[in-house]
């Protein structure tokens, strides 16, 4: 008695507190909230577009309130709840017109973020882009727990602001935008890692809300040609079958290469620790047919027998079959500047090559603006023998490239500035002149002239 008491009690306990048909919305009026959401034409493609230059000029800037901003005012999340509410109640028409929608919005935002970067004047890869091109086994927590909790809370009344919240956490604008801009930098490493991300969070948030409408008994769409029932019901088992294998894939290799990543960690941290010796860099390669650990020291010389020693307990760190390169030499010996420079950049950028690259088109850029000012400085030295023939006045000259930001919009401005000094008072119409004359001569209409 007391026994089927108690067990009634705790059932009664969650029942009462985790049941969430208790505040569940009418079936057709959560379906009817998510179709809506699923078109993008008219006012969504728009929203969509400038959502995705916002995000882009966060991952530009490096600033992650207007990412977060950017994330909010998108609206990919609708056809992705759509596909999986799709799935969920076996409507095939749904699923298409998802999958068109989803694949136009991701058009779309690729297009407008690789124009973007296209013509921005910053090149470089900020931590918050980078941050978007090696996804996790979190990133695949975060897209599936943030699904479940989009799809439940549109299944409530108390909505709340659970789906902006989704939309932040699941991050579906920034992927899109670090894979405009690497089909912008021509660098398809970006690309396919940002891509990756974003489709491993369509993935799993479509996944989440397959799971919870089936769990919530949503009603499956009805058909009067029984033939067309089986055929559509056939087309969906086979699209949730592709969901449900990629995702499971995924998952397992994103958790086995951070569990291999973490046991390597580990080892490091604790066999590989050695008196006035550092760790310059590590390199890790997880592969089917390779599995290595390359590791760098400098500092004074590491015995081979306490190298030996290391190798010889990577077994008990679960590293059985995995091949260490201890490199070293740098320390008494002659060093290799070139190799050295090298591996500290690898260590700088946690040994990354596809952040070297980075590096390089870094240093691209800032030998472009070395160039842009020397070039004004030679265009100083052509521009005042032709001055002091046209303009005799004119005893000094200088040329430079500058930003003039508006006090009241705060929108700056690029102007060629232009500084003269003259040895006589030189009139309104005179300056008029010059002006026109530089204008037509170094091919500039932006021209900001100041005499002294």
């Amino acid at each position: 008695m007391d026994k089927t008491f108690w067990h009634k009690q705790i059932m009664d306990f969650f029942v009462r507190n985790f049941d969430v048909r208790q505040e569940k919305e009418d079936e057709l009026d959560t379906m009817e909230s998510i179709r809506k959401g699923i078109e993008f034409k008219g006012t969504n493609l728009w929203v969509l577009i400038f959502a995705t230059f916002v995000a882009s000029l966060g991952l530009n800037t490096n600033s992650t309130a207007v990412i977060i901003g950017a994330m909010l005012i998108s609206p990919l999340m609708g056809p992705i709840m759509g596909f999986g509410l799709g799935l969920g109640i076996s409507d095939f028409d749904l699923i298409k017109r998802s999958f068109r929608n989803f694949a136009t919005a991701t058009v779309f935002s690729v297009c407008t973020s690789t124009l973007y970067f296209l013509i921005s004047p910053i090149s470089e890869a900020q931590s918050e882009l980078l941050a978007r091109t090696q996804p996790t086994v979190y990133d695949v927590l975060i897209a599936f727990f943030g699904g479940l909790a989009g799809i439940v809370a549109s299944s409530t009344k108390s909505k709340g602001n659970v789906i902006p919240g989704v939309a932040i956490a699941t991050a579906l604008m920034p992927p899109l935008c670090t894979a405009g801009f690497g089909l912008a930098s021509g660098n398809l490493y970006y690309f396919f890692g940002a891509f990756y991300l974003y489709f491993i969070n369509t993935v799993f948030i479509s996944l989440a809300t397959y799971l919870v409408v089936r769990l919530l008994k949503y009603p499956k769409k009805v058909f009067l040609d029984k033939q067309r029932e089986r055929i559509v019901t056939r087309y969906v088992g086979i699209i949730v079958f592709f969901t449900i294998v990629p995702s499971l894939f995924l998952s397992y290799n994103l958790i086995r290469s951070s569990y291999f990543n973490e046991r390597v960690r580990t080892f490091i941290t604790e066999e590989l620790v050695f008196p006035n010796t550092q760790i310059l860099s590590k390199a890790i390669t997880d592969t089917s047919e390779k599995k290595e650990v390359k590791v760098v020291l400098i500092g004074q010389t590491v015995p081979d027998e306490m190298i030996a020693n290391a190798k010889a307990k990577m077994a008990k760190y679960g590293l059985n079959g995995v091949h260490l390169i201890v490199q070293q030499g740098f320390g008494q010996e002659a060093t290799d500047i070139n190799e050295l420079k090298s591996l500290l950049m690898q260590d700088l950028y946690k040994n990354s090559e596809e952040v070297l690259r980075t590096q390089t088109i870094k240093i691209d850029s800032l030998k472009r603006q070395v160039d842009k000012y020397q070039s004004y400085e030679r265009l100083t030295s052509e521009l005042m023998p032709e001055m002091k023939v046209l303009f005799p006045f004119v005893v000094e000259a200088s040329c430079s490239h500058t930003y003039i930001m508006d006090a009241e919009t705060a929108r700056p401005d690029t102007v060629m500035l232009v500084y003269l000094k003259s040895n006589a008072k030189v009139k309104e119409a005179e300056r008029k002149k010059i002006t026109e004359w530089l204008s037509a001569r170094v091919e500039v209409k932006n021209i900001k002239l100041l005499i002294e």
